[in-house]
């Protein structure tokens, strides 16, 4: 599809291993609930952390559900999938990209996230310098390689940067505060002074595109003034997520979407679940 990064979630097992997977939790993304019904929290979740990697490697893997069952995205199927997919260690992921580098003769980037670093230290793991270790162990040190890290959590990427001395590009993600992804305020991030700070640290911002506009109820999208604002500071933008079957409020299509953010707010650089659209455009 043309991809020229492709994203990996980074969460850690009972016993210490990375996998690839975009929550903490396993029940809306697999069969965890079938195969292990006993061993879900009070909360009724099934956390990753609660399982061994070779427990995780007997689930299959569907398209995201909503809390009651239904499919996130009904376009996509029904969510159940087939059986046929399985969680993958981190390793076996950057595994997985060599080859697919090789056989298409092109670079291919990759772009990991660290999940919830300071959740994961509650629950007994510090999961960061085991996800550095990864990356350099497939060759990802300088900066210069093609190798995107990005997490929610503001005091974690200084973490990064000044205690473990890491070169690789660091990217801010910049959510809601009421998405409970860390404890960082986002909407300080946001502002001249929260973007001025980053720029000691980070490379560049990975907001919510909803906040790059302000959408009036006359239908009229106008520029929030964010994209300028990380320019100035010398920070990249790279927004997510932009889906074709999930549009933000104001955007009649994907290529509408495409044209205001590329060709208006002038951004470098997007998350999409659609990236043969992307590239098209």
């Amino acid at each position: 599809m043309g991809a020229d990064y492709l994203e990996q979630d980074v969460v850690a097992t009972r016993d210490d291993e990375l996998v690839v997977l975009h929550d903490i939790h396993l029940d809306r993304v697999s069969n965890v609930a079938d195969l292990f019904p006993d061993r879900e929290r009070a909360d009724g979740r099934f956390f990753v952390r609660d399982f061994t990697l070779s427990e995780v490697k007997q689930l299959s893997v569907h398209e995201r559900l909503n809390a009651d069952g239904s499919p996130v995205y009904p376009e996509r199927g029904d969510g159940r999938g087939d059986g046929q997919y399985q969680i993958q260690t981190f390793s076996e992921e950057l595994e997985f990209i060599a080859k697919l580098q090789a056989e298409e003769g092109r670079p291919v980037g990759i772009y990991p996230e660290i999940k919830r670093p300071q959740w994961h230290r509650e629950e007994g793991v510090d999961i960061t310098p085991l996800f550095l270790a990864t990356l350099r162990a497939f060759g990802f040190e300088s900066h210069s390689d093609p190798v995107y890290v990005q997490c929610f959590d503001d005091r974690e990427l200084v973490r990064i940067r000044d205690f473990y001395r890491c070169e690789l590009k660091l990217i801010q993600l910049i959510g809601e505060n009421d998405w409970g992804e860390a404890e960082t305020d986002y909407e300080d991030l946001r502002s001249p002074e929260g973007l001025k700070r980053l720029a000691k640290t980070v490379d560049g911002i990975g907001p919510w595109v909803n906040r790059l506009y302000h959408y009036q109820n006359g239908g009229q999208v106008e520029d929030a003034g964010l994209v300028s604002a990380a320019h100035a500071e010398g920070l990249a933008v790279h927004p997510f997520t932009f889906r074709s079957d999930d549009l933000p409020p104001g955007f009649e299509s994907f290529a509408e979407l495409m044209h205001f953010t590329v060709d208006e707010l002038s951004i470098d650089g997007l998350f999409t679940d659609f990236p043969d659209l992307a590239r098209a455009y």
